[in-house]
């Protein structure tokens, strides 16, 4: 049975702001179409200053945790953050996991496959799983533990048979990696380089080989400098899509607008983990121990362990920064999406699910669509 549901406001589509009214259908959880009440709107501003914005869904491809649970805890972990991150906008996630021993992730993987078969109600769809390790350079692990290994494409297979994988992390400069990144390009998954002491060079030698993308841009990766350009280097100079953590305490606002300058789709995650929508105090990440203090999230030792952002705040965070509403809008949703190949979402366009936010003036959030089904933001 077909139900319909509209809303009007100011419509980001991917030919710019229609002031109208989106239509979709809450059975099938696409868009039929979007009617414009009032044309020529070419700017956000031109709206009533009374109408909503309307913008896609946010598609966050690097998630941890949220409402205190953590992907490799397995059980009903996945779940709960799936409806946490709904509820601050997020319409579609990766499910990510920790470099741990395989016996630990192969357990991570069987919890989250479900999900990943079934949305549950409520939820931000989970499109599948960001192996983050164990396959990364062990004198580069940031916050993950030390569990690093090489990897070989016989493994990889191995655990996505258990739960799809769609991207993974890899550090090219470990022994047998660029021929790893070389073969899994080659079976369509999506590679990109993280965790990693590679030169650019080896940074080059890896897109050349058919990885694609870079992990927490400028954390926990060699740095750039005017003789030893490193990864950063490599990243600026030849990635056109890089994911980013913009909660402004992984990097300065003026090394995020740099990288959006030089990749041309730099998009925004949140690797958020488990203290994420929760108060201070302790929460694990993986087997690790972190804390949440002062608005982010460290080991023992200082070093930063994920953050707390969702993607809400990453939308304000990238408008403090100077960036206008709709460019903001495809730092958190189309390019992401566009990465991995998901023409259906990350805009609003007819045929396209019905995966959307409705912000007031100020940006706050005051509904969030499923595939057509309104989220409960009571805890949000």
């Amino acid at each position: 049975m077909s139900l319909q549901q509209q809303l009007q406001g100011q419509v980001l589509t991917p030919d710019g702001w229609v002031h109208g009214q989106i239509c979709f259908d809450t059975a099938n959880g696409r868009i039929d179409r979007i009617d414009a009440i009032s044309s020529g709107a070419q700017d956000a501003g031109n709206a009533p200053q009374a109408a909503h914005y309307i913008l896609p869904g946010f598609v966050d491809l690097h998630v941890h945790g949220a409402g205190g649970k953590d992907t490799m805890e397995a059980g009903d972990a996945v779940q709960v953050i799936a409806r946490e991150h709904a509820r601050h906008g997020t319409t579609s996630l990766l499910a990510t996991t920790m470099t741990a021993p395989m016996a630990d992730i192969e357990t991570a993987l069987r919890a989250i496959q479900p999900v990943i078969a079934q949305r549950p109600s409520g939820a931000a769809r989970v499109l599948g799983v960001h192996l983050e390790g164990p396959y990364i350079n062990p004198g580069k692990l940031g916050a993950q533990p030390d569990f690093a290994g090489l990897g070989s494409l016989q493994q990889v297979q191995h655990l996505h048979g258990i739960a799809p994988i769609r991207l993974i992390t890899v550090a090219p400069e470990m022994p047998g990696h660029l021929d790893l990144v070389r073969e899994l390009s080659a079976t369509g998954m999506q590679v990109q380089i993280g965790h990693t002491l590679g030169t650019y060079e080896e940074g080059v030698a890896a897109l050349e080989n058919g990885a694609k993308g870079f992990t927490h841009l400028y954390n926990a990766m060699s740095r750039l400098d005017h003789r030893a350009p490193g990864m950063v280097g490599a990243a600026l100079a030849h990635a056109q899509f890089s994911e980013i953590i913009p909660d402004l305490l992984h990097v300065h606002p003026g090394a995020i607008r740099a990288a959006m300058r030089a990749i041309p789709h730099l998009y925004c995650v949140t690797d958020s983990t488990a203290a994420s929508g929760m108060p201070d105090g302790q929460y694990m990440l993986g087997r690790q121990v972190v804390h949440k203090c002062l608005g982010g999230v460290r080991l023992e030792d200082g070093t930063l362990a994920g953050s707390t952002l969702t993607m809400d705040q990453a939308l304000r965070n990238l408008v403090s920064i100077g960036l206008s509403l709709e460019e903001a809008s495809k730092r958190v949703s189309t390019y992401a999406a566009d990465y991995l190949g998901l023409a259906e979402r990350g805009r609003l366009s007819a045929g396209a699910f019905a995966d959307l936010v409705v912000l007031d003036r100020q940006l706050n959030l005051i509904a969030v669509y499923v595939e057509g089904e309104k989220i409960d933001l009571a805890n949000a």
